[in-house]
């Protein structure tokens, strides 16, 4: 994702703590994943991502107890979380209700972004607000999704913000709507997006989202590949009810986070999302 080593090892361990918060869990120790190509790569390097994802844990408050490795030609690297939940406020995809308006916690565009780093053609502001976004743990954000009546929740990553949303609706058995306007986008995304910068599994999406999804014709190109555009470490996506909206946007606001009602669900076919 990224050149730096720690770096990478950081945005690893903040993409796997995700899975936990998102569900409305508190990890509790995790363990290392690493395929590493030893005889290629000084083990320097491999030194560099384990402090990443080290301190990423720690700032989580948890510790790592040891892992698994291999050697591979090409380096990957991830935890396997373990946390706890109170059975009675487990969040899930499912279980939204029509009226729900649709909170975004992070904007989109990472894909994108470190498509561009890889090609050496990223602007210095989007290469750093991406690393920010991809370091930012979803803790704070799970927090205030706990705080208030949150109907379903998820959290937006190799799917993209439709891939995910599709899946919440359908499993909610509803439809969605998408206002493209109001959906957060990194600095440099959309110009990035529109000169072809954009990842293999975000081209994947927009042809799995071909059918599931309805473009008005005024939607650009580039916000129709961002809207798809597969993500590492993003945010949540929540659904409330309006009469919770406030008292989420206020919890999210109190612990520093963002949050942007991007659309709603509704009654109709499930899982279909229409975007204008």
């Amino acid at each position: 994702m990224v050149d730096d080593a720690y770096t990478f090892g950081a945005i690893a361990a903040a993409n796997a703590l995700s899975d936990v918060y998102a569900m409305g869990g508190s990890p509790l120790l995790a363990l290392n994943l690493v395929a590493f190509p030893s005889k290629e790569l000084p083990l320097r390097i491999l030194g560099e991502i384990l402090e990443g994802g080290s301190a990423k844990a720690q700032e989580a408050g948890i510790d790592i107890l040891g892992g698994h490795s291999i050697d591979d030609h090409e380096p990957k690297y991830g935890l396997a979380v373990i946390g706890t939940v109170d059975p009675n406020r487990v969040m899930r995809n499912r279980g939204g209700r029509p009226g729900d308006q649709l909170v975004l916690t992070k904007p989109l565009g990472t894909g994108v972004i470190t498509t561009a780093i890889k090609h050496a053609v990223a602007p210095e502001p989007a290469q750093a607000a991406a690393v920010a976004s991809m370091l930012r743990l979803n803790r704070e954000a799970a927090a205030a999704m706990l705080a208030v009546e949150t109907h379903a929740a998820t959290d937006i990553t190799g799917f993209g913000l439709l891939g995910h949303l599709h899946y919440l609706a359908l499993a909610s058995g509803l439809a969605a709507t998408v206002n493209s306007e109001a959906v957060p986008l990194l600095p440099g995304a959309a110009m990035l997006a529109q000169a072809g910068e954009v990842p293999s599994g975000t081209r994947s999406n927009e042809r799995f989202l071909l059918s599931r999804v309805e473009l008005a014709p005024g939607v650009d190109l580039a916000s129709r590949t961002l809207l798809c555009d597969a993500q590492t470490s993003g945010g949540l996506l929540l659904a409330v009810s309006e009469a919770e909206l406030p008292r989420l946007l206020a919890e999210l606001r109190s612990r520093n986070e963002t949050g942007s009602v991007i659309g709603s669900l509704e009654e109709g076919i499930a899982g279909k999302i229409s975007v204008r």
